[in-house]
C-alpha cells in the first residue's frame, strides 16, 4: 500500500472539514480519511458520503487534544502508506461573540485546540510528509486583524524572518497568562481569543516552511497557511457570506498544487492568492 496516495483532514466529521473530504475524494488521486474526536459523528460522516453520494472516504479516529491519539494515526500512516501526502489541518474551536465564559477561559480553550494542538499534529505528522507533499493549515483572515491590533512591538516579532518555534510558543502561553490576569490589552494583545490563536497558527505555518527549506530543500514540499474566509458553518454562523463550496476553494487549491510547481510556500493565502503578513 506504501505507493498509494493518502490524505489527512483532521475535524472532518462536519463544516470546513466534511466539505474538504467530500472534495479530495472527487478530485485527490489516493486514499482520503476523515478523521474526528468522536469515531460515532466520525463514521456517521463517511457512511452518508458513501451511501448518499457514492464516494469512498475513510476513518481513522483523531483528537488533536491527546498525543496518544495523534501518535496513533501517525504509526497508523507510516506502517500502511509509509507517509503522507496530503495533511490539512482544520481541527479548530471558536467561542461564539454572546458567549459568558470569562475572557482568561476563553483564551486558554481556544488557545489549546487551535494553537498547541495544531503544533503537536504538526510536529508528528510532518516528518512524515512525503516528497512532493502538501500541508495547509487553516487559519483566517482574523490572524490578520488581530495581528493589525497588537501594539507595535508585537507585531514587529510576529512579523519576524527570524522568530523560533519555542519564541513563538512562549508568546502564545504569555497571551493566556496575560488574558486569565485581565490585562492582555493593557500588554498589547489584540481583544480576540480566536484571531490570536490564529495568528499563531499563521506563524507556526513560515516556521513551518522555513524549517522544511533547511531540511528537506529539494523534495518539493509545499506548505502554507490559508483563510477560507467566513463561511456558513455550525462555526460561521448563519450570517456569514460564503457557501461551503466557496469556502474550501483556497484550501483545495494549496491541497492540490501540482508537482512540478514550488509557490506558494510558506506563505498566508487568501482567495487563491498570497496576502502581506
Amino acid at each position: 500500500m506504501a505507493s498509494t496516495k493518502v490524505a489527512i483532514v483532521t475535524g472532518a466529521n462536519k463544516g470546513i472539514g466534511l466539505a474538504l473530504v467530500r472534495s479530495l475524494c472527487s478530485q485527490f488521486k489516493g486514499d482520503v480519511y476523515l478523521t474526528a474526536r468522536n469515531p460515532k459523528l466520525g463514521e456517521e460522516a463517511v457512511k452518508v458520503l458513501k451511501e448518499q453520494e457514492g464516494l469512498s472516504p475513510l476513518f481513522h479516529q483523531l483528537d488533536i487534544n491527546d498525543m496518544q491519539s495523534i501518535r496513533t494515526l501517525r504509526d497508523f500512516m507510516k506502517k500502511k502508506y509509509g507517509g503522507i501526502d496530503v495533511l490539512i489541518n482544520n481541527a479548530g474551536i471558536a467561542f461564539k461573540a454572546a458567549d459568558r465564559t470569562p475572557f482568561g477561559i476563553q483564551a486558554e480553550t481556544t488557545l489549546k485546540t487551535n494553537f498547541f494542538a495544531t503544533r503537536d499534529v504538526s510536529n508528528e505528522l510532518l516528518p512524515l510528509i512525503k516528497p512532493h507533499g502538501r500541508v495547509v493549515n487553516i487559519s483566517s483572515g482574523l490572524s490578520l486583524r488581530s495581528l493589525h491590533e497588537c501594539s507595535p512591538e508585537l507585531q514587529r516579532v510576529f512579523r519576524s524572518d527570524t522568530i523560533t518555534e519555542e519564541e513563538l510558543v512562549k508568546l502564545m502561553e504569555k497571551f493566556v497568562e496575560d488574558a486569565k490576569n485581565g490585562d492582555h490589552q493593557q500588554k498589547g494583545w489584540a481583544n480576540m481569543a480566536y484571531g490570536v490563536s490564529k495568528i499563531g497558527v499563521t506563524v507556526l505555518s513560515q516556521i513551518q516552511a522555513r524549517s522544511i527549506n533547511e531540511k528537506r530543500k529539494g523534495d518539493g514540499i509545499l506548505l502554507n497557511a490559508c483563510c477560507p474566509g467566513w463561511v456558513k458553518t455550525d462555526m460561521g454562523g448563519p450570517n456569514a457570506i460564503k457557501s461551503l463550496e466557496e469556502g474550501i476553494e483556497t484550501p483545495m487549491y494549496l491541497a492540490l498544487l501540482p508537482s512540478d510547481v514550488n509557490v506558494p510556500h510558506g506563505e498566508f493565502i487568501q482567495e487563491k492568492k498570497v496576502t502581506q503578513w
